[in-house]
């Protein structure tokens, strides 16, 4: 196995830190593999924030479901998806366009996570852990506000970065479900019960491992959970700005 893959196999979230910042030289390595992601069309269709004012760090610990160690993370990366610069550089060279639809918002939210996930690896190769922050997509209001965001730019993606401690480089990698289960060749087809069933009990080989329990607690815990009809709440405001098909 080649370097690149270990580091992709290995690589876990991290949200205990070292103190110890991040070079303004190896954010700038970072910043540009974030640049070098594939994009639709050549067209870069992000902006990354860079928060590094502190009392902004805890705000969004606090808005992004009370989470502290966003506070102290080194660094705090907002990928935001962004329709509004190319929107303006068509009004500004006088190209007869329309407004920014939902196939651009699609195309913009790809182009940022493709981007984000590119930080990811690049921070993993210089020894530096990261951990997404889905949450940034709650209280649309707040983080407009704070962010000072366009109405066609959606804050879409949200990672801290830092050196991880050594307990954190110790710990166990959560198991990812079987290839089996997610890989399907040419059409889609639903699992099945008994499929779903084996697929949670090849990744729980506990004994007492119990399905029906596991995905009620988890179902209440995260899918029904408040932040996540928040979240819900908040992109489908995002969505509806994006509505112009006629």
């Amino acid at each position: 196995m080649n370097k690149t893959v270990e580091q992709i196999y290995n690589r876990k979230s991290v949200r205990v830190f070292e103190d110890r910042p991040i070079t303004s030289e190896t954010k700038d390595l970072i910043f540009k593999a974030a640049l070098q992601a594939p994009t639709a069309g050549n067209q870069t269709l992000y902006t990354i924030l860079d928060i590094v004012d502190l009392d902004m760090k805890k705000a969004l610990a606090v808005t992004c479901d009370n989470q502290p160690f966003i506070a102290k993370a080194p660094m705090v990366l907002i990928f935001l998806a962004d329709c509004r610069r190319w929107y303006d550089c068509y009004q500004s060279a006088g190209a007869p366009c329309r407004k920014p639809g939902a196939g651009d918002l699609m195309l913009a939210c790809l182009d940022a996570v493709i981007a984000a996930q590119n930080t990811v690896v690049a921070a993993e190769s210089l020894g530096i852990g990261s951990c997404y922050i889905g949450d940034i997509l709650e209280h649309m209001e707040a983080h407009e506000k704070m962010l000072h965001l366009d109405e066609y730019v959606l804050p879409i993606a949200m990672l801290v970065f830092g050196y991880p401690t050594e307990k954190q480089k110790k710990r166990s990698k959560p198991a990812r479900f079987d290839q089996q289960y997610i890989v399907q060749t040419n059409t889609y087809s639903r699992l099945p019960e008994k499929e779903l069933r084996n697929m949670f009990q090849a990744r729980h080989p506990e004994p007492d491992f119990d399905f029906d329990s596991y995905i009620t607690a988890f179902c209440k815990r995260k899918y029904m959970s408040d932040f996540s009809l928040e979240m819900t709440r908040s992109v489908s405001k995002y969505w509806k700005r994006f509505d112009t098909w006629e």
